[in-house]
């Protein structure tokens, strides 16, 4: 039972001063303040892709993000989602004076490989900081890039 214990151990049965500052940055870096959808360049945004018979369907998540700031391509069998997000908070007294001011930016790419795609058919749409996108499949053939448009 000894040898179950969750962290490492030095002979004298101590945990090693390299492990504990080890675990305490690990969980400080890992809490949920820095959450994995900051637009700091550092992090990505979440994406779920599904595969089915006659499609792809990708799905990614862009709170905070206005359609006019997402771009959209497919080129040589590459999805690319561009977005930027250009956000300020501002509060101000009676005065006009501020009370708090935020400012937010930030701005983001992912590629996926995507193949044997009919990329005449893509499309998209974006609604409540979702944008969904659907790929048709088609039998090999040429490769042909294009703009995609978001309505």
């Amino acid at each position: 039972m000894f040898g179950m214990v969750p962290f490492r151990r030095n002979n004298n049965g101590l945990m090693r001063r390299e492990d504990f500052f080890d675990k305490m940055f690990d969980n400080f870096f890992s809490d949920d303040f820095f959450p994995t959808t900051t637009f700091n360049g550092n992090a990505g945004f979440k994406v779920d892709i599904k595969e089915d018979d006659d499609k792809y369907t990708v799905a990614a998540d862009l709170p905070g993000v206005k359609k006019d700031n997402i771009e959209l391509q497919y080129e040589n069998n590459y999805l690319t989602i561009n977005a930027k997000r250009d956000d300020i908070v501002e509060t101000k007294d009676d005065n006009n004076n501020f009370v708090r001011r935020e400012r937010s930016y930030g701005e983001l790419r992912r590629s996926f490989y995507v193949d044997n795609i009919d990329d005449s058919k893509i499309d998209a749409s974006f609604l409540d900081g979702v944008l969904r996108i659907t790929l048709p499949k088609k039998v090999k053939g040429k490769d042909n890039g294009r703009r995609i448009d978001i309505h």
